[in-house]
């Protein structure tokens, strides 16, 4: 069994601190998740004082190696999701 958070155990925590059912905050944590997924999207930074930034940032092309064949290959540039951690949080996890 793996020590990772699964989305149902974050709504079955989640439910049980607010008092509510584990529907009514999954349908909340989805509502959540899909407005910073489009917020990301539209390239706006979702900032959650006291927990964190989300930002979009922007990859270079590169090259790289194909592992298996050592062969050359180019890496197209890409979008890739940041996180910075707000001191709040950063402070609970170095408890």
């Amino acid at each position: 069994m793996s020590n990772n958070l699964t989305k149902a155990g974050l709504v079955a925590v989640a439910a049980e601190e607010a008092g509510a059912t584990k529907a009514a905050t999954e349908k909340v944590l989805n509502a959540v998740l899909n407005a910073i997924q489009k917020g990301l999207v539209d390239g706006k930074p979702i900032t959650l004082v006291g927990f964190g930034t989300f930002s979009v940032g922007e990859r270079q092309a590169r090259k790289g190696r194909n592992p298996q064949t050592g062969q050359e290959i180019q890496i197209p540039a890409a979008k890739v999701v940041k996180f910075k951690p707000g001191k709040a949080l950063k402070e609970e996890v170095n408890k």
